[in-house]
C-alpha cells in the first residue's frame, strides 16, 4: 500500500541531541510536502514549541500532535481533539507533588504553558523550544476552570523515577510517564501518541498502513505499536528497537532520511 503520511517524534528523533534539525532531515521533510504527501509532526511538546522548529525551515504549517497525543491540531490548526485531565485529579496530583523538594512542575493547557516562577529548569525549557511559559497560580486557573492537558515535573532523574513510580500508583487515571531522565509528564490515562495518530489519519481518510512512524523512546511505543510502517531510531534503547518492524541510523546522522531514501519514498 502507498505511503500518505510521515510521522515523526522531535526529540531524539528529527532533532539532533543538540536541538537543531539535521539538514538532510529537513530536505526529507520539504520532499514529502511537495510529492503532496503528509508530514506530522508527534510530540509531547505544546505546538509553540513545534512550530518554531518547521518555521526555521521554511516548512508551511503542518499538522501536529502535541502533549503526546491530548492535543491534535490540522496544518489550518484545526482542533481535532483536546483532551484536558479532570479538575479532581490535577488538584490532588499537584498536591501530592509538594512532597518533593527542587523540582519546576508546568501546567499546559492548549496554546499555553504556566509555571509559577521561571527557574532555572523552566529558564532552559524555554531557551530549548522557544516557548514563552507564564507565570500563573495553578490553584486560580482551576477555580477558574482552566483545565491541564499535561503537567510536566522537571527534575534530577532520582528524583523523577521516585515520582513515576510513586504517583503512577496513587492515580491510576492518570498517565505517568518520563519521556527523559529528568522530564515527567503527567495526562489522562487515555492519552496516547497512538490515539492521537488514530484521529488525525481518521481526519484525512487514511489507514495506518499508510502511515510511516518515527520514533526513539518509551512514550514512542504506543505509536511504535500502532503504525504497522515503524521505525526505530539507532540511538533508541534496545528495547524500542524490538518493538519497531525496522531501525535506521540515529538521529545525528539523519536517520529519517535514510529510511526513507531506502523504502523509495523519497527520490535523490
Amino acid at each position: 500500500m502507498a505511503t500518505r503520511i510521515i510521522l515523526s517524534d522531535i526529540d531524539g528523533t528529527f532533532l539532533k541531541d543538540d536541538k537543531s534539525v539535521p539538514v538532510l532531515h529537513a530536505e526529507a521533510a520539504k520532499k514529502i510536502l511537495a510529492q503532496g504527501l503528509k508530514f506530522a509532526m508527534v510530540s509531547a511538546r505544546m505546538p509553540e514549541a513545534i512550530y518554531p522548529i518547521t518555521d526555521g525551515i521554511g516548512l508551511p504549517r503542518i499538522p501536529v500532535i502535541s502533549y503526546s497525543g491530548a492535543l491534535v491540531l490540522t496544518e489550518t490548526e484545526e482542533i481535532l481533539h483536546n483532551k484536558k485531565m479532570l479538575a479532581d485529579d490535577t488538584e490532588k496530583i499537584l498536591a501530592e507533588m509538594n512532597r518533593w523538594q527542587d523540582i519546576a512542575v508546568n501546567f499546559y493547557t492548549g496554546r499555553k504553558w504556566y509555571v509559577r516562577e521561571i527557574n532555572w529548569r523552566v529558564q532552559r525549557e524555554m531557551d530549548i523550544t522557544q516557548a514563552t511559559a507564564e507565570i500563573a497560580d495553578f490553584a486560580e486557573l482551576l477555580r477558574a476552570g482552566t483545565l491541564p492537558n499535561k503537567i510536566l515535573v522537571m527534575c534530577e532523574p532520582p528524583t523523577c523515577e521516585e515520582m513515576e513510580r510513586e504517583l503512577g500508583a496513587l492515580f491510576p487515571r492518570l498517565n505517568v510517564v518520563r519521556s527523559a531522565p529528568h522530564l515527567l509528564e503527567v495526562m489522562d490515562r487515555s492519552v496516547s501518541k497512538a490515539v492521537g495518530i488514530e484521529i488525525l489519519l481518521k481526519h484525512y481518510g487514511f489507514t495506518a498502513d499508510e502511515a510511516i512512524a518515527f520514533g526513539d523512546n518509551y512514550n514512542d511505543i504506543e505509536m511504535l505499536e500502532y503504525v504497522p510502517q515503524s521505525v526505530a531510531m539507532g540511538n533508541a534503547p534496545p528495547k524500542i528497537k524490538t518493538i519497531a518492524s525496522a531501525v535506521t541510523d540515529t538521529n545525528e546522522a539523519a536517520g529519517i532520511y535514510t529510511y526513507l531514501k531506502k523504502a523509495g519514498v523519497i527520490a535523490n
